[in-house]
């Protein structure tokens, strides 16, 4: 137990509190715990294996995925254990396999781990601080309140007050947790593969694991962004709905940012109270926000969590956290934004054509064509005339799950990297926008957005 006596700055008096924080494990203990969970979820994938072979094909697929499943709640539960990077890499893999081809009990066992963990106790904290800023906390900050606004995984975010009465949030990445995520991911793919939880061909593996590795590293990097903040404040500085904070070179490291500190409620919170006309207000917002990041700024906030999140009274939205930012190359967008086109059209062949080009099918196949035409059509429901979100239940969604066991019988179907994090940041629109009941011909509004990318490939634009 760790026992603190923290004081406030700016006059406040003592304030004794308790907080029980546990280090996470050191790098031999986690290589350790790894080594036999790798051995007992690829040991009994091998023991299914050979009792497949007497098995009749229903009953050898049934106790297969069995394995599967109960491999995947395994490694939740290590990773969990583990904190740290290790939760990270989790939860990021958690989210992108949505967008694979996988049985969606993996997913769900996967998504057990959440981003939050334990306090880091402030005395650690202030200590970083001092030292990244160089000098007395006291010389950067009239206050600083020693209780987290919040800890996740990475990192942990604390109130203060500069000098000049301006309010901002100092987050400080934990100690140490720049050199777990290497060994942390490469362990975690060598458990997946070796209990065939991610049973798709090894180009597709390796293509998901080093995405999610860009990303990640991206997020320890807070000169990164302190960069992505300012771009999209940039962006946004002109759109009266979209809040963006910005950053404070002079009190950033790259193991501390400071930034603005943005005002506002939790969706929940919103959803519960504020008028009709705000939240639709906030649903276009959110929506033209995405679709323009996506089609013209070519740079997505794909960090889609609610938290990331703040909503004023009048819909006004503020995006937090830019630290996952995924970025396209404007031919890939182009492709990208054709499917869509052609999609939303209802064209057949220019869809699958477009789908050949990116690379999402590999080869031809009538069966494998059938299939992505079905999901384009389900995907694409939301886009065909005016469209209220939140029915429930969802049809979209439920088309996808009735689709989605269907793409394993499929390997020519695959998951282009570029994807992932981009259907990750629109399944956690759709959500967001499904909680406030969003209702829009989401089709016109997104015409215009993915002929511009078009246009600007064939230098048009």
């Amino acid at each position: 137990m760790w026992v603190l006596q923290v004081r406030a700055l700016g006059g406040l008096s003592w304030a004794e509190f308790t907080l029980a924080y546990t280090p996470p494990p050191s790098k031999l203990s986690r290589l350790a715990r790894i080594g036999r969970l790798t051995s007992k979820v690829g040991g009994r994938y091998l023991g299914q294996k050979v009792k497949g072979v007497f098995q009749q094909d229903e009953d050898r697929t049934r106790d297969t995925r069995k394995v599967q499943v109960e491999g995947a709640q395994r490694v939740a539960k290590a990773m969990g254990q583990l904190k740290g990077a290790a939760m990270k890499v989790g939860q990021q893999m958690a989210q992108v396999v949505d967008g694979m081809d996988l049985p969606p009990e993996v997913g769900v066992a996967l998504r057990q781990l959440n981003d939050k963990a334990e306090p880091v106790p402030f005395a650690i904290i202030r200590q970083e601080i001092e030292r990244q800023l160089d000098g007395p906390i006291s010389k950067h900050f009239a206050t600083i309140d020693p209780a987290p606004l919040g800890t996740a995984s990475l990192a942990q975010a604390h109130a203060a007050t500069l000098h000049d009465g301006r309010q901002v949030v100092v987050k400080v990445l934990h100690e140490g947790i720049e050199s777990s995520v290497d060994t942390d991911l490469a362990a975690l793919r060598r458990i997946l593969i070796s209990g065939r939880i991610l049973n798709r061909p090894k180009a597709e593996i390796n293509a998901v694991f080093e995405e999610v590795r860009a990303r990640l590293m991206e997020e320890l990097d807070y000169y990164q962004e302190a960069a992505n903040l300012e771009f999209f404040a940039d962006a946004f500085q002109d759109d009266p709905d979209i809040l963006v904070p910005r950053s404070h070179p002079s009190l950033s490291t790259a193991r501390v940012l400071t930034m603005d500190r943005l005002q506002g409620v939790p969706l929940e919170s919103f959803r519960k109270t504020a008028s009709p006309g705000a939240k639709q207000r906030a649903s276009l917002a959110l929506a033209r926000s995405f679709f323009r990041m996506t089609f013209e700024l070519q740079a997505l906030h794909a960090d889609p969590h609610e938290g990331n999140y703040l909503f004023l009274p009048d819909g006004r939205v503020g995006i937090l956290d830019f630290g996952c930012v995924k970025r396209f190359n404007e031919f890939w967008m182009a492709d990208y934004a054709r499917v869509a086109q052609a999609s939303i059209r209802g064209n057949r062949d220019q869809t699958i054509s477009a789908c050949l080009k990116m690379g999402v099918l590999t080869e031809p196949s009538p069966a494998a064509e059938d299939l992505l035409w079905s999901f384009s059509k389900a995907i694409g429901a939301p886009f065909s005339g005016v469209y209220k979100l939140g029915a429930i239940p969802d049809p979209v969604t439920q088309n996808m799950r009735e689709l989605g066991p269907k793409f394993l019988r499929h390997r020519e179907i695959q998951t282009p990297q570029d994807v992932l994090y981009l259907h990750r940041s629109l399944a956690g629109l759709y959500n967001i926008l499904r909680r406030l009941e969003a209702e829009a011909d989401w089709g016109v509004m997104l015409e215009p957005w993915y002929q511009m990318a078009i246009d600007r490939a064939e230098g048009r634009s």
